[in-house]
């Protein structure tokens, strides 16, 4: 029997996450290899490769793109300069993952979804979090009738560490126009995995609030101005009369993390974490009950859903590695399990929805 070749990986961007979450991912998944890596800092691309044995570091994107020995791109850079590496991987024909946020604004989300579309290169994007083991088991009971018909959903995320003053590592979430926010990033992550799960909202009303006018760099005592959203309310109903709330927070003191609880008419679920991140040990508890007046039981998630298990990595990371595999298994057999540049746009949209239902104080209906 013929050995599958790997996916052979270029990666730009070598900042704390990829060295934390993707490349740790691919290293453990055997259908992939990471042989190449660029990044601006050039020690930080040294220092990678030295880490992780990646044997080619490119001294610019366009080398990297056009390595004859990269089948894939990887773009881990922020936001604003996702669209400089995206671009560069399509117009080499190169497969491409980008990590979410996507891009800046709706409008370029959509430039770079045509030109994928055009170039016919396979194309993904980094909203993991709906391809978890607890949000695929909860959606296969809420889809096998245990809480019954769905009636409310109710959810809470908050992190502590994206205060007024945070450190030089966290600068990039500061700045205006950059869509690099606390909720540009958490709401788009919890959002695309609760509408995977329990469905897509028909109408919305939403308000965003900036608490942290000023932001301090800790290392260097640097202030930033700005005006991007530290919180979210948001709520509305699914089809079928099901109603939602949801609340999105940075800088939350003390207890932070995710409550989640979905409500149906035969029974209950409630899903936890102490971490919003989603670290080593923290790790999603779900419980729930199918009956009235009953106390919840913890739901233990059956081995079938865990496509990769490493004790020592991260939940977090764990999810990024489930969307690797996925995408290894979608090029493998030709099936579409994970997120694309489609779903990117889709939520840059629902942004937009977002910041309109804000500004003008209304109710919008989809």
């Amino acid at each position: 029997m013929k050995q599958r070749l790997k996916i052979r990986v270029g990666i730009i961007g070598a900042g704390n996450w990829a060295n934390y979450g993707h490349i740790p991912s691919m290293i453990l998944l055997p259908d992939y290899e990471v042989v190449a890596i660029q990044s601006r800092r050039s020690e930080a691309s040294q220092t990678a490769a030295s880490k992780f044995g990646i044997r080619t570091v490119a001294e610019s994107v366009e080398e990297l793109v056009n390595n004859p020995e990269v089948d894939m791109v990887a773009v881990l850079t922020t936001a604003p300069q996702h669209e400089e590496g995206v671009r560069a991987a399509i117009a080499a024909g190169k497969d491409v993952y980008s990590e979410w946020p996507f891009t800046t604004s709706t409008q370029k989300a959509e430039e770079l979804l045509e030109l994928a579309k055009k170039a016919g290169v396979r194309h993904t994007i980094g909203l993991q979090r709906r391809l978890s083991p607890t949000n695929r088991y909860i959606a296969d009971l809420i889809r096998d009738g245990f809480i019954g018909k769905l009636r409310s959903v109710r959810l809470h995320v908050s992190m502590n560490y994206l205060q007024a003053v945070r450190s030089k590592s966290l600068r990039w979430t500061a700045p205006p126009n950059d869509f690099s926010h606390t909720i540009a990033i958490y709401g788009g992550h919890f959002l695309d995995a609760l509408f995977q799960t329990v469905g897509h909202p028909v109408s919305l009303s939403s308000t965003l609030v900036n608490q942290f006018a000023e932001v301090t760099i800790a290392e260097t005592g640097e202030k930033i101005q700005t005006n991007v959203p530290d919180q979210l309310v948001l709520n509305g109903q699914f089809a079928g009369n099901a109603v939602f709330s949801v609340h999105i927070e940075g800088g939350k003191r003390n207890n932070s993390g995710v409550q989640l609880d979905i409500t149906g008419d035969e029974g209950d679920l409630k899903i936890t974490n102490v971490s919003a991140f989603g670290g080593v040990g923290e790790d999603y508890l779900i419980e729930g009950v199918h009956g009235d007046n009953l106390p919840l039981n913890v739901l233990s998630i059956p081995d079938s859903y865990f496509w990769v298990k490493k004790a020592d990595m991260g939940s977090g990371a764990l999810e990024l590695t489930n969307l690797y595999y996925a995408f290894a298994e979608d090029v493998k057999n030709g099936t579409h399990t994970t997120p694309t540049f489609e779903d990117a746009v889709k939520m840059h949209k629902f942004f937009d929805l977002m910041n309109e239902s804000s500004e003008k104080g209304k109710t919008i209906k989809q």
